[in-house]
Order: structure tokens, then sequence, then C-alpha cells
């Protein structure tokens, strides 16, 4: 073997790894930060927990609020690969149907399954939010996000069918933003024991019947 070879070889391990660093942090972090919240994690904690020292916590994982970053966003999508929503196969299911009511089911697990991932977290971040800036501007970025989603998802339903009768595309994007909050969830399935398909089927109700046309 080469020393080009070699050096080839080696760099797409060297990559893996620290890759496995990282999420091996994150991960850590994420259960501090459910079990102590965001204030109550140290890094050392963070570091223990990894079984890394507290520098390798900093130059593979980042700052306190970089690891809540990754937690929170990794949690959204359900993994660390570098794919955006958009380009991910429940979003791009939802966009290969021409049925209405059929997107709006797809929507609804979407919404659903995100639900699941994100909402323990979420209830970190927004903790968090209320006494670290940075931490506040991920939330509001979130929300902006949320509802650009839910602006692509009218823009789909009303490319393929018909929204309600005088529903602005404005006032559908709105409601589907409420939609997508966590509070519902956290209400009917945590608090209320729904079912998660109980949730699921009315979340998609709701939504086809304040956007769609009988």
């Amino acid at each position: 073997m080469t020393s080009a070879t070699k050096r080839s070889y080696e760099s797409p391990r060297r990559d893996d790894q620290a890759r496995a660093t990282r999420r091996a942090i994150v991960s850590a972090a994420t259960q501090l930060f459910l079990e102590r919240g965001y204030a109550g994690t140290t890094m050392e904690a963070i570091a223990a927990a990894a079984n890394v020292s507290r520098k390798t916590v900093f130059t593979a994982g980042g700052s306190k609020f970089t690891l809540l970053k990754d937690a929170f966003d990794w949690s959204l999508v359900g993994d660390d690969e570098p794919v955006a929503m958009a380009d991910r196969a429940p979003v791009q299911q939802i966009l290969a149907t021409d049925d209405p009511v059929e997107a709006v089911r797809l929507w609804a697990k979407m919404i659903t399954e995100t639900a699941i991932r994100a909402v323990p977290i979420g209830a970190v971040l927004t903790a968090a939010a209320y006494v670290d800036p940075e931490a506040a501007a991920l939330l509001r970025t979130s929300d902006r996000h949320r509802h650009e989603g839910a602006e692509a998802f009218v823009q789909h339903l009303a490319a393929i069918g018909t929204l309600r009768e005088g529903l602005t595309r404005d006032t559908a994007a709105d409601l589907c933003w409420l939609a997508m909050d966590a509070g519902p969830y956290v209400r009917l399935v945590l608090e209320r024991g729904w079912s998660v398909d109980r949730y699921q089927r009315w979340l998609a109700a709701a939504v086809r019947t304040a956007l769609l046309d009988d």
C-alpha cells in the first residue's frame, strides 16, 4: 500500500471516529439535559458520561449551547445526517402524492413522529430560553422554520387540491403552524393518555376539516 493510498484510507476512518465521538458526546449531553436541565448540566458531567476528556467535549462537540442545539436539531429529523428536512423521505412522500387527503394524513404522521422525538429536548430548550439568549434565539428560529414548513405544505395542498372556500393561504399556514406546536401532543398524549395513533388520526382530521373543502 502506497503512502497516498494509506492516507486516503485513513482519512475516512478518522472522520468516522470523529463522528462517532461527537454522537457519543451529544447523546450523553441529551440524557443529562433531560435529567438535570440545561443549567444543571456541566461540561464535566457530559465528559464523564461520554467517557471522554473535558477538552474532547469542546473540540468534538462544541460549547454547551452547541450540544443543546445539536440535540434539538437531531431530534427534529431523527439523526445527524447532513440532509435537509425538505429532502428527507417523509417530506418527499407528501410531495409525491396528488391526493390532498392522503397528503394531510402523511403530514400528520410526520408531525406526530417528530413530536415523539423532539418534545422532551424541546422542553429543555424552552426552559433554557428563559435564561439563555442563545437558546431564546434558537427557539425563535425554530418557530420561524416551522412556519416556513407550514407555508410549503399549504402551497402543496393548494396545488393538488382545493383549500376551503374563503380560507387564505396565509391563514391556512398559520393553522398548520399551530397544529405543529408541541402543546397539543403534550396535553393529549402525555397528560391525557391518548395513544399516538389516536392523536395522529385526530390531528389529520382536524387539519383536513380546517383546510380542505368537503
